[in-house]
């Protein structure tokens, strides 16, 4: 019989959404056990008992991030943080939990894009990880049953219960209104929840091809040719398109103040939506398109693109701390430098992405919490809590209580900390944050009762992560979409049939005039 394991975090401040108190935290095997004032007393230490001093202290959630893409191949190479190392990054920076995106090609099976990107994850991961599952294509054709069915059984039988569709990269992975239609349908009929990339796919690839007729070649090009209004014109569209649906939104990477206050007036409108800035939207700008060296004008390419007025990060962490936009992650996707040159010539051959997943809860508490903007409740909400809501895991995930995961964070909010690639634990060469000097640092992180990383050393092997599965219809979302499909179902006038004349249309030239005739009595 294998010994219990026992950790007993003691004299910290427990911080979750909606409280924080004084107490300690029991964990056996895994899971939280006991939260409170001397939940073991002085000298009542059972053999094997772990203790860990967080006097002065934080204790959190571990961070959820909701947006990563390890290993990803994608516009002809591959992104360089894989699983192994990616999730590594990711303990180092207090998170326990990441949601990555498995994407199909257009006319590929969508279990078969799942199955893959588990065959790369489940050997490699050393934090929980769950994935999102993209709508590539659909077909009108007899095809299109193939998609429904499937994703029917990734929700029932898979554990996913989110399934993004791309607005962008026309002929790659872009789908049309009608298409959106569709996908949001189901999604609603299976209990899943939409996610978008919002971009105008047509008119970015225009704007591609104007920009290049310019001779403007370089990273500046990226932004020019992809602007604020194409973000909010599709953020907007997705919304009208899932409220016509009754179909619960969430809009991934809001980069820009426009698309953020189309995400803000929907939901005062009380619309079923959830934005979703990220680590790089919040914690820099666009303005780095425009440096005289190409490599670091191209190490802030992503999609859609870092916004050049200086105002954004601050717009959009004021939406987040007053839940207009309610989640973050980081869309971390990195290249090397030697990757991102497959562009040098051409802006729109430079593979998108930049880091984040290291520095998320950093950045967040840099810029939210320090600066005043946030309490740490609010921290919690963002960066853990509220994903979990909307993603069906809590409060197995999300919150410090009996019966969660032990899933937590030891943070130093009076630490500092200075962001650099010859630093971060992460593949990449590169760091858009670099310099940056943060308030706030976890110094021990804890997967699943397990002290996996403290004091910059790690205790964790590939594989020691698991899969999450995820199950639909996530009451936080789904109590409002049926209360409304009970009470906001539209019903027919009761009227008295018409009884008057109807012309006759006898022919193409009469439907443009028309003939009358009397109606019969």
């Amino acid at each position: 019989m294998a010994a219990r394991s026992l950790l007993l975090i003691r004299g910290g401040c427990v911080v979750n959404d909606d409280s924080s108190q004084e107490a300690d935290v029991l964990v056996e095997d895994g899971v939280v056990q006991a939260v409170g004032r001397h939940v073991l007393p002085p000298g009542d230490a059972p053999a094997g008992l772990r203790v860990l001093d967080a006097a002065g202290k934080l204790v959190l959630p571990g961070g959820i991030d909701t947006h990563t893409h390890m290993q990803f191949p994608f516009m002809g190479s591959r992104s360089v943080d894989d699983f192994h190392l990616g999730t590594k990054a990711a303990l180092a920076g207090g998170t326990t939990m990441i949601m990555d995106f498995a994407i199909p090609h257009k006319g590929h099976s969508l279990i078969e894009a799942f199955d893959t990107w588990r065959s790369w994850a489940d050997p490699k991961v050393c934090c929980d990880y769950s994935l999102h599952v993209a709508v590539t294509w659909w077909s009108d054709q007899v095809n299109h049953a193939e998609v429904k069915e499937e994703m029917k059984i990734l929700t029932q039988d898979k554990g996913v219960n989110s399934f993004k569709m791309f607005m962008a990269y026309k002929d790659v992975y872009m789908v049309r209104d009608v298409e959106l239609y569709e996908a949001f349908s189901r999604c609603k009929e299976i209990g899943a929840i939409a996610q978008v990339h919002a971009e105008n796919g047509d008119l970015v690839a225009e704007g591609a091809k104007k920009m290049l007729a310019l001779g403007i070649t370089g990273p500046e090009g990226h932004e020019l040719s992809r602007p604020e209004a194409v973000e909010a014109e599709a953020t907007l569209r997705a919304i009208t398109i899932a409220s016509a649906v009754n179909c619960p939104l969430y809009v991934v990477h809001v980069m820009s103040k426009s698309a953020a206050k189309v995400v803000a007036d929907a939901r005062r409108d009380g619309k079923v939506v959830y934005g979703e800035p990220i680590a790089a939207g919040l914690g820099t700008d666009g303005t780095h398109h425009w440096d005289r060296e190409w490599l670091h004008a191209a190490h802030h390419v992503m999609g859609p693109p870092l916004r050049p007025d200086p105002s954004t990060p601050d717009f959009l962490m004021n939406l987040l701390a007053n839940d207009d936009l309610t989640t973050t992650g980081s869309d971390n996707c990195t290249f090397n430098s030697c990757q991102k040159a497959l562009g040098k010539d051409d802006f729109t051959k430079i593979p998108n992405g930049v880091n984040g997943v290291e520095d998320r809860m950093s950045i967040i508490w840099e810029k939210g919490v320090h600066s005043g903007k946030m309490d740490e409740n609010r921290f919690v909400a963002v960066t853990s809590t509220n994903a979990a809501k909307i993603f069906n895991l809590y409060p197995r995930k999300g919150r410090i209580a009996v019966g969660s995961d032990a899933d937590i964070v030891i943070w130093d909010p009076k630490a500092t900390r200075t962001i650099s690639a010859k630093t971060h634990h992460q593949a990449v060469n590169f760091n858009i944050f670099e310099g940056m000097v943060c308030h706030g640092v976890p110094v021990v992180t804890i997967s699943r009762g397990k002290v996996v990383y403290e004091a910059g050393v790690f205790s964790v092997s590939a594989g020691d992560g698991k899969f999450i599965p995820r199950k639909p219809f996530a009451e936080y979302i789904y109590k409002r979409i049926k209360q409304r499909d009970q009470t906001c179902i539209p019903t027919p006038v009761k009227r008295e049939p018409y009884k008057g004349e109807v012309i006759t249309l006898t022919s193409k030239e009469d439907s443009t005039h028309g003939t009358r005739k009397q109606a019969q009595p």
